[in-house]
């Protein structure tokens, strides 16, 4: 499916085009039952690791269904990519490997990118990614900060291209389906809201660690300094590469990895768009490792009054990874509550607590629903399950919230400046 001449593929495509050109053609077989050349997707890879290769066993497995090729793969780590290039040639297909994601970029027929990179990444992969013309899968959160949030968001509307950030939890209807019911008045109006993400890691290996070696010698195909790239220049540490989200300079920790996913459900509820206040309290309790993100974590975030839905409210956010003791995860109105269960939800009447509607849900956290979501936005402008504009809101709460955590003190949003004060 050739992509849309809508935006210029800008100064990069005079450089890096020439070498693409170059590269072999890829191979047509197992492509058999597909859709005609014209109507394929063909999608780019940029980083192989470990959420990669979800995103790579969906696509494959939309090949033939939806006419889905991957036709390359990049990562500053050959050895990851090369791995992707085997995977895909085992079921028929060819995809082209690259070290730059800027060469990937430049080749000449590709639809949309999978960004799945670390988060201090994603802002400069999507920009370049929609300067050239391509439509994005970008993994959650959209960036690593609000700044950049509002950068990315401005380039998808100029552009006018599609990005779909990567909280599958979007693909389940039941918050949808929820928003209708809180607008219908069945809860009367929403003063509050609580969910958790939590989890039991062992005393002796805390969140996010692999068990890696520190003194493990850097792998001679993998490129330090370009997977670093935006963040500070510092030594090669294996910690870091394979456990880059217990560190400031390339994650948000609980909050970007965890909460997005959570937070995301209730903001797509009760129609929320930015906070007023943010709090954020926990700390390092149990895993002084090295990490300088906390290992418990609760935020706290107020908002304002939403026309039909709320005279204002709070949203409350729990995040232990020392207990797996759940939270409901509710919405409580003044006439009832609405509770999330595994198969949709329930609202709960305020005064007998008896239940007196439930919805049990279609779709359901899946990265493939996401694909062809985003697929069908491409090809016959559907709606987006997570648009830009959903994935800036939720990341300015949890930046919010990360930002008192280090400063020790409330965040108060400022919609004059777009940023917290």
């Amino acid at each position: 499916m050739s992509r849309k001449p809508h935006y210029s593929r800008r100064d990069f495509l005079k450089t890096a085009g020439a070498a693409a050109a170059t590269l072999p053609a890829l191979s047509a077989v197992g492509f058999a039952q597909s859709p005609a050349p014209s109507q394929r997707i063909n999608v780019g890879i940029i980083g192989c690791g470990g959420i990669a290769r979800s995103h790579l066993g969906a696509l494959l497995d939309l090949g033939d269904s939806h006419g889905v090729r991957v036709q390359a793969v990049c990562d500053v780590f050959e050895t990851r990519a090369r791995a992707f290039q085997d995977w895909i040639w085992r079921v028929g297909g060819n995809a082209r490997y690259h070290a730059d994601y800027r060469d990937l970029l430049a080749e000449p027929d590709l639809d949309y990118v999978v960004i799945a990179t670390p988060e201090h990444w994603h802002s400069r992969q999507a920009l370049d990614a929609l300067d050239a013309g391509l439509h994005v899968y970008c993994e959650k959160p959209i960036t690593w900060s609000v700044g950049q949030a509002h950068q990315v968001l401005d380039k998808v509307r100029e552009t006018g291209l599609k990005l779909q950030v990567g909280v599958q939890g979007m693909s389940d209807d039941s918050y949808a389906s929820a928003n209708r019911a809180i607008r219908e008045g069945k809860l009367g109006p929403v003063v509050e809201a609580q969910i958790d993400y939590v989890r039991n890691h062992p005393l002796d290996l805390g969140p996010w660690r692999t068990g890696v070696d520190p003194g493990l010698a850097k792998p001679e195909d993998l490129d330090w300094e370009a997977w670093l790239g935006p963040a500070p220049s510092v030594p090669w540490s294996a910690q870091r590469f394979f456990e880059w989200r217990n560190y400031r300079d390339y994650s948000g920790g609980i909050a970007t990895d965890l909460f997005i996913h959570r937070l995301t459900r209730i903001l797509k509820a009760c129609d929320l768009t930015y906070p007023v206040r943010a709090v954020g309290m926990g700390g390092i309790y149990l895993w002084e490792d090295g990490r300088d993100l906390p290992d418990n974590l609760e935020i706290l975030l107020e908002y304002p009054a939403v026309e039909g839905v709320t005279p204002g409210m709070t949203v409350h956010v729990l995040g232990t990874m020392a207990n797996a003791h759940r939270n409901d995860h509710v919405i409580r109105g003044q006439a009832a509550t609405l509770r999330f269960t595994p198969d949709g939800w329930e609202i709960l009447d305020q005064e007998s607590g008896e239940v007196v509607e439930t919805h049990v849900k279609t779709g359901g956290e899946d990265i493939g629903l996401h694909h062809q979501n985003l697929i069908a936005a491409i090809r016959d402008g559907e709606e987006l399950k997570c648009p830009a504009e959903l994935g800036v809101y939720g990341q300015t709460a949890v930046d919010g919230a990360n930002r008192s955590w280090f400063e020790k003190r409330m965040m108060s949003w400022d919609d004059s400046s777009m940023s917290w004060g």
